[in-house]
């Protein structure tokens, strides 16, 4: 039985380090430069520094093996010995090399799909299964993990992806009957994690926490039934230990909670009651004798300090249902999904500081909350939150009347263009003289280190803005002049003067404020400092006018104006919750459209608004999807609805699925969409074989940039002839999945090369059938 003073517990943590510790020893081992010795001697400090610090702040319920070198799933399919056979594995314990084979792909093979986390900016790579596949444990690091915990003097909750959201978040290998779903699979699969659940018994383990959060989603009734039938084949295995299962981002709809608190084997439920409002109804209206209810109520995908009252208040209001010994306060999710420590924040403005709580501060929040409900309130603590809370509300830099007022007026339009696509498909052609399948890029290219150098010295004000303007000036010209020399036809400037497609546009924008630490990982070694909305929204002036302009001189060839589209930024951001998203959107959007006009005003005739998060942010119940589709396209169509028609807007989209939101893509009016392709296995050219017509340009990507292999011109060429067979050559466009900024350029000059070739190739066919 829990300690009523202890009864909290965490998810999940951030696994990069407060410094990006991580993220420099990834890099340097697979750059070569270090062993993977001194690799896991990264790894290992920056647990046990995790684990001391939970300890330390008084967490009962401890987590390990969320630490990870690329995403939890991947560290499931290595636990599973799920390897596809063109990774060449032949069995036995598996190594770094098989393990970022099947991540980031190798010089004769590609990585396996890459996905979003749900509705997060986090990725996973996707398990590809098929009848054939053999399972076998593979992989110890789960058990591994909590030895080395408790070496250290702490005893954790070992963490599995639960063996149903596994196979639900997998897909069918090619070549693989249609007819064949992986969760099918499910006997294959539980002898592998009876044999984990075995040496974790063994070794101590008195809880274990299996992740399942496919049950906030909406399940039919065998996949319900997957459930119950995967907890009772496991019971005998997890007799004796306390099992917890755990749901977050969203409610868990009341069939899929009527099935999980029946199961038998599970001790206590996980639920996210931030984003859950729903569940807690159901948590009230019944909840199973003598189990235990781990209540997220601690938000740990955002960065603002908890309102401390007011979850105290929840959980009070659980205790009657639950009982006070069967209460634990938790978070919402897994942290690491926000920034890691405050601490780290010395330039943050001291009243927006005080408006902050990031990973280290929220387990302070978790363990606050559980003594007050033992009766140990700490007063000072919960008084100097509600101060904070109060002086938020209250600030006059939150509210700007100019910006609500104008996204008000917004109401009573759909802001569209004022002719059909194909009308001004027409009038751009005859500006542009572009080719057939004209070639481009995303925007980004490799950003180097001297690239940074000079960005990191122009912020700490070590060279003057002419040095700085020089040194961005040199790089752009070098990007146009190897796109000239590969003969791309509609070029880009490639964003050296950006760090981040996000970052750089909230630094410039109002209502936004940054931190120099806050970095959040999105996959691998790849993080990301997401902004924080904390106020209204407006541009005070041009973005990226100065810059697109200088690159455009360069060049008698288009050359993209390179933005960042309203919906990307809001859900790229740490986002205000004092006002719905959508009205935040609505600002976002106003700003970006007077960039737009700036841009076409300054000759610019080809405009890209990136949108690469727009399905992201999709909820991840069905029920919601119209509300938040209708205004996340509005948004996009705001930013663009007054140029002319011969300015061609272009936007990108990537790493999600897209077939089931088609329409608003189509809906969204674009001139031309560029679209992540290649890594999913070309996933996305299905609905265009299924009867979709598109009639605007579009470039499905064809080649992952996410991974350093070079592609091969007759590889590029026979994916360009895949989209032929379902697009017409006249809306078709070849480029990369994404921007290049991860690659190196010795690996991007090659694909490149062999990507003009690949289209040049293809024309000429294309004329002489003719």
């Amino acid at each position: 039985m829990p300690n009523r003073k202890m009864a909290s517990h965490i998810v999940g943590y951030p696994r990069m380090g407060p410094k990006r510790e991580l993220k420099f020893a990834l890099e340097s081992f697979w750059d070569g430069k270090s062993s993977a010795e001194d690799l896991e001697k990264v790894a290992t400090d920056l647990r046990a520094s995790i684990w001391k610090q939970m300890a330390d702040a008084g967490i009962k319920y401890i987590p390990s093996n969320t630490f990870s070198y690329y995403d939890q799933v991947l560290d499931t399919t290595a636990m599973l010995g799920a390897v596809p056979d063109r990774y060449s594995w032949t069995g036995g314990e598996i190594n770094l090399s098989t393990y970022f084979s099947m991540a980031r792909g190798n010089a004769t093979v590609p990585a396996m799909e890459m996905t979003k986390w749900f509705d997060t900016n986090y990725h996973f790579i996707v398990p590809e299964l098929a009848p054939s596949t053999k399972f076998s444990y593979s992989s110890h690091k789960a058990i591994n993990e909590y030895k080395e915990a408790k070496a250290l003097g702490v005893d954790t909750v070992p963490v599995l992806v639960g063996p149903v959201s596994y196979l639900l978040l997998s897909k069918a290998a090619k070549g693989v009957e249609k007819s064949f779903s992986p969760l099918s699979l499910l006997s294959s699969i539980l002898p592998v994690y009876k044999e984990v659940i075995a040496e974790l018994k063994a070794a101590g383990a008195s809880w274990i926490q299996f992740d399942e959060p496919t049950l906030v989603k909406d399940l039919e009734s065998h996949q319900l039934s997957a459930f119950s039938a995967a907890y009772a084949e496991l019971e005998s295995a997890l007799s004796g230990l306390n099992v917890l299962v755990e749901t977050y981002f969203a409610d868990v709809p009341a069939d899929s909670y009527k099935t999980l608190t029946s199961l038998s084997s599970v001790t206590a439920y996980g639920f996210d009651l931030e984003r859950g409002t729903k569940t807690l109804e159901l948590v009230k209206s019944g909840f199973p004798a003598g189990k235990y209810l781990f209540a997220g109520v601690v938000d740990g995908r955002n960065i603002w300090a908890d309102d401390l009252a007011a979850s105290l208040a929840t959980l009070q209001s659980l205790e009657a249902v639950v009982g006070k010994d069967k209460l634990v306060v938790s978070t919402s999710c897994s942290l690491m999904h926000t920034a890691v420590d405050l601490v780290n924040e010395t330039k943050l403005d001291d009243e927006i500081k005080s408006w902050l709580a990031f990973a280290a501060q929220k387990v302070v929040e978790v363990n606050a909350l559980a003594k007050a409900l033992a009766g140990q309130k700490d007063e000072a603590y919960f008084a100097a939150n509600a101060a904070a809370l109060a002086s938020r509300r209250s600030s006059p830099r939150v509210t700007n009347e100019e910006v609500q007022k104008a996204a008000t007026a917004l109401k009573g339009s759909d802001h569209r263009r004022a002719t059909t696509v194909s009308a001004r498909l027409d009038a751009q052609q005859k500006k542009l003289n572009l080719p057939v399948l004209p070639t481009t890029t995303i925007g980004s290219f490799p950003q180097t280190v001297e690239l940074r150098r000079v960005r990191r010295e122009y912020k700490a004000k070590k060279i003057s803005e002419e040095e700085y303007t020089n040194a961005i000036k040199e790089e752009i010209s070098k990007v146009v002049k190897i796109q000239e020399e590969l003969d791309i036809d509609v070029l880009v400037h490639g964003e050296p003067e950006r760090n981040d497609m996000v970052e750089y546009f909230g630094e410039q924008l109002s209502g936004f404020t940054f931190t120099a630490n806050g970095w959040v990982q999105s996959y691998g070694s790849r993080c990301v400092k997401p902004p924080i909305i904390y106020g209204d929204v407006s541009r005070p002036n041009p973005m990226t006018v100065f810059w697109s302009k200088m690159a455009q001189s360069m060049t008698a060839r288009p050359m993209k104006g390179m933005l960042t589209g309203p919906v990307t930024i809001l859900n790229w951001s740490f986002v205000r919750n004092d006002q719905p998203r959508f009205e935040t959107c609505y600002q976002i959007a106003l700003a970006i459209k007077k960039e737009v006009e700036d841009l076409e005003a300054g000759g610019i005739q080809v405009i890209q608004i990136d949108e690469a998060a727009l399905r992201e942010g999709l909820p991840l119940r069905k029920s919601e999807h119209a509300f938040y589709l209708d205004w996340a396209v509005h948004s996009f169509r705001i930013t663009n609805c007054g140029v002319q028609d011969t300015t061609q807007i272009h936007t990108h989209m990537c790493y999600s699925n897209f077939n089931d939101i088609i329409q608003s893509i189509i809906n969204m009016d674009a001139d031309v969409i560029t679209i992540e392709n290649s890594r999913s296995d070309e996933k996305l050219l299905s609905v265009f074989r299924e009867g979709v017509v598109y009639g605007a340009g579009i470039g499905p990507g064809v080649y992952d940039i996410h991974s350093p292999r070079i592609p091969s011109k007759e590889e590029i060429a026979d994916r360009v002839n895949k989209m032929l067979a379902v697009l017409d050559t006249n809306i078709l466009w070849v480029n990369p999945d994404c921007g290049l900024k991860t690659r190196k350029y010795a690996e991007v000059k090659p694909a490149l090369t062999n990507m003009v070739e690949a289209a040049k190739q293809i024309r000429a066919e294309l004329a002489k059938a003719q």
